[in-house]
């Protein structure tokens, strides 16, 4: 098997390894993801899947597909088990400003345009999760977000085209995904002292 379709079996396999804990805790109902942030990301990391294969990114895109994929099933989960409905206005601030934000990466047909987009977006997903975090910091889990850290840095690596429309996405994504564990980490040891 070549090398980067082994850093991109691995990285689908961290990718499982973080979505399989997360989904079991939220039928638990000890992870209480928020429905909006899992709708953004879902959307978001299909298509920017999508933009990643036509810029060439082979198969250090196929993780972002099988990540958009269980996102979507994650988003419906935190729906139908009503996980986090609690909406403020500054959560309907991200959740319009994302999905509106969308249809634009159409209209330029150029995937890093695209890619650009998607990735404001996908930022603008975390919201409502850092919100929902800073309050209530056990309600997400440090090791999910920091196994999609690693998972991107692996999938930048087995991109078979390096380009910023096939680097972005990851890198953001997998630098957000730190931000959000130091604040957690922090606001924990907040709770604790």
């Amino acid at each position: 098997m070549p090398y980067k379709e082994i850093l991109s079996f691995v990285a689908i396999v961290l990718t499982l390894a973080a979505y399989i804990p997360y989904i079991r805790a939220i039928f638990s109902g000890t992870i209480k993801p928020h429905v909006f942030s899992w709708v953004i990301w879902g959307a978001t990391t299909l298509l920017a899947f999508l933009a990643q294969l036509e810029a060439n990114g082979g198969v250090g895109a196929w993780p972002i597909g099988v990540s958009g994929s269980i996102t979507i099933f994650i988003a419906c989960l935190a729906y139908l088990k009503r996980a986090d409905v609690t909406i403020t206005k500054s959560d309907w601030l991200f959740f319009v400003a994302a999905m509106s934000s969308l249809p634009l990466w159409y209209l330029t047909s150029d995937p890093l345009w695209a890619v650009v987009m998607l990735t404001t977006v996908d930022v603008l997903g975390f919201g409502p999760t850092i919100r929902k975090a800073y309050h209530f910091p056990y309600s997400e889990s440090l090791l999910f977000f920091g196994l999609f850290a690693v998972r991107n840095l692996l999938v930048m690596m087995a991109f078979e085209n390096y380009s910023m429309t096939t680097l972005l996405f990851p890198a953001v994504i997998a630098t957000v995904c730190v931000l959000l564990m130091m604040m957690i980490a922090y606001r924990r040891r907040l709770f604790a002292a």
